[in-house]
């Protein structure tokens, strides 16, 4: 699990070690190259997040890793940093892994921004991180800017806050991400997680 100074960060380790993964947490580019699997979880801003994460070279580290086939799960922010632009507070580049950007939402003015608490994802129960999760399950946001993916295929879960419908879990080749907090998300939470930890 990558720490690039992000606070909360420990919520999602706990989570993992819940659950029994042998997962380390560090914020060493070299411990990043050496890992068979990754977690980038996030809180805050997407710009000084992605400031975070280049200043310690851990870009660089991930984007090795997935380029040589390494699987990578980025959560929350860490979803976010996936893609090629954000647009919080300024535009900035993110790690450039899924094709896409990352706005914020545009609602009419009787819906709050960030949207946040309980709502559900639907999705076709067909890929591998969402096995056992039916659609329709209940999880936690809180979020002010969604994702959007360049191919409609990378969406494989979306979610409805008033009449925007907006991706909640991406997946592109080796790069998955979650909106919400799955460690948050009780059950279904624990389950997608449970289920990137058995993928082999």
């Amino acid at each position: 699990m990558i720490d690039y100074g992000a606070s909360n960060i420990r919520s999602a380790l706990k989570a993992f070690e819940y659950l029994g993964a042998d997962i380390e947490l560090t914020s060493d580019p070299a411990v990043v190259r050496q890992g068979n699997k990754l977690v980038l979880p996030g809180v805050g801003a997407f710009g000084s997040g992605m400031a975070a994460v280049r200043a310690q070279g851990l870009d660089t580290a991930v984007q090795e890793r997935v380029a040589a086939g390494v699987p990578l799960l980025g959560i929350c922010v860490g979803m976010q940093f996936l893609f090629e632009t954000g647009y919080e507070m300024g535009t900035h580049q993110g790690l450039g892994l899924v094709p896409g950007d990352v706005r914020r939402f545009e609602l009419p003015s009787d819906y709050k921004i960030p949207h946040m608490g309980w709502n559900q994802i639907d999705h076709d129960n067909s890929h591998w991180l969402l096995q056992n999760v039916p659609s329709g399950s209940y999880v936690y946001f809180v979020h002010s800017y969604h994702c959007t993916p360049s191919n409609d295929t990378d969406s494989i879960a979306s979610t409805e806050y008033g009449p925007k419908q907006f991706t909640a879990v991406v997946s592109h080749e080796n790069v998955y991400g979650i909106q919400f907090h799955p460690e948050k998300s009780q059950k279904h939470g624990l389950q997608i997680l449970q289920n990137y930890i058995d993928k082999k």
